[in-house]
């Protein structure tokens, strides 16, 4: 499988609205943001959609895209796939029959939990973890978010990657054969839209990682779809949903599977860590390229802080959503049988479709397809690098004083953008005071340095 020319982002900047803070820039885990003309401008091979920006913005100027919820009426049967984390969403008085009896109102066939798949999967994991021949560590391939981390940050680390389809994937194969085969629905009748807790698995669905198309037909904000179903349960006026739309019973293990430490629970033997937010799991992984860490048999790590009840498209807090679920769980079958769950009679058709293509590296330092010229601008990156003040102001509109040197290094940007630099210039009567202007202009736009901005300041 060709390698994809750029990542899908659901990430995307309402320009009218930002005011080039530089937030985004500071708080991006791959530094996939700079700024320029008072504007982010994104690396599209470098954003992972983790959502940091969307947390940071004071000024909401950065939304996720979803596609449009009319689109569900473009199929006869269309399906609700929504994470178990959904339900603990809403306030204690809201009942499980008022959330399906909203859905089925809002004109939805089926609803199904993702984690419907979860009892397969943690098969597939512990066949996994037997194998003699395994790399070490295995790391789960759960969170799109770090898979694509990985991908352009830890390139030497993708082998490292378990490639197995996560539950959202699997779940929809088993829906649109269990609709054909017991029900007789035409393949194109069935669209199946997923109710998603952050943009990274947004991104997934629209340009899925070592596959090329996902089984999903359309991707719904988590968080726009639990005020709608909120509201209609509000409202009070839900006929009741049919007698065979229901929520899956689904095993203590498949509830506790979207939370921090839900794989490596499942894992008796070894080593076994899991390791939640970006940044968290960025330092961690740098330990472990740089082989300060080892003897670590299997790594679960997730984007999000508390993992998906911290997604960023989550109406609860993500504390209280931890709470509500390990107390559905409680409650919960430790096993489910076939009845409950009909997937398990699947099994063998979901283990043979459970794999996915090669994930490819797509390290975010790669200067040039030439090795040779790549090498000079590294050597030239590094050298620049030694004469910045490493104070990381980003005033070049950079990250850091590393991202800086490897943009002017590659030739993207001049090394006049460095205020420090341009002092020098200055003292030594190679730049003037105009040209530092201008500069400034070319970064931060003009709007910043209006002389309107400081009348009412006692500034002599």
């Amino acid at each position: 499988m060709e390698a994809q020319e750029s990542f899908h982002h659901a990430l995307k900047f309402k320009y009218d609205l930002c005011i080039g803070c530089s937030h985004c820039t500071e708080c991006c885990p791959t530094a996939a943001i700079h700024i320029e003309n008072g504007r982010p401008v994104l690396d599209d091979n470098r954003c992972i959609d983790c959502g940091h920006c969307y947390l940071a913005c004071p000024v909401h100027a950065i939304y996720i895209e979803q596609d449009d919820f009319q689109t569900i009426y473009n199929y006869k049967v269309p399906v609700l796939l929504c994470p178990s984390i959904f339900g603990s969403q809403f306030p204690d008085k809201v009942k499980e029959k008022d959330i399906v009896a909203a859905v089925a109102d809002l004109g939805f066939r089926h609803i199904y939990e993702v984690e419907q798949s979860v009892d397969v999967i943690k098969q597939l994991l512990s066949k996994k973890m037997q194998d003699p021949d395994r790399g070490m560590p295995v790391i789960s391939s759960f969170c799109p978010a770090i898979v694509r981390l990985i991908q352009v940050k830890f390139p030497s680390l993708v082998g490292n990657l378990m490639l197995t389809k996560p539950p959202l994937d699997l779940t929809a194969l088993y829906i649109k054969k269990h609709l054909v085969e017991t029900q007789g629905v035409a393949p194109e009748d069935i669209g199946i839209f997923y109710v998603a807790p952050c943009a990274a698995k947004i991104a997934a669905v629209k340009s899925p990682v070592g596959d090329e198309k996902s089984p999903i037909d359309g991707v719904i904000n988590m968080n726009y779809l639990y005020n709608k179903v909120l509201r209609r349960i509000k409202q009070g006026d839900c006929p009741p949903p049919p007698a065979d739309l229901r929520m899956n019973i689904l095993s203590k293990d498949a509830l506790l599977w979207a939370l921090t430490d839900g794989e490596i629970s499942l894992l008796k033997k070894g080593r076994n860590l899991a390791i939640d937010d970006v940044h968290n799991v960025s330092t961690f992984l740098e330990k472990l390229e740089n082989e300060d860490i080892d003897d670590i048999d299997f790594l679960e790590l997730r984007a999000c802080d508390q993992s998906c009840a911290g997604g960023i498209l989550c109406a609860n807090n993500r504390f209280l959503i931890v709470e509500k679920q390990k107390y559905r769980a409680e409650k919960s079958p430790a096993e489910v049988t076939v009845k409950e769950n009909g997937l398990l009679a699947d099994a063998d058709y979901l283990d043979k479709h459970s794999k996915v293509g090669k994930v490819e590296p797509r390290s975010m330092d790669k200067l040039d397809n030439d090795i040779s010229v790549a090498m000079r601008k590294m050597e030239k990156s590094i050298s620049i690098n030694k004469h910045l003040p490493q104070i990381d102001c980003r005033m070049c509109g950079y990250q850091s004083c590393k991202e800086f040197s490897l943009a002017v290094g590659s030739e993207k940007t001049d090394i006049k953008r460095c205020v420090f630099i341009q002092r020098i210039l200055e003292q030594n009567a190679r730049l003037s005071t105009e040209e530092a202007l201008q500069i400034a202009y070319q970064i931060w736009g003009t709007d910043k340095f209006n002389p309107d901005n400081i009348a009412d300041l006692a500034i002599e």
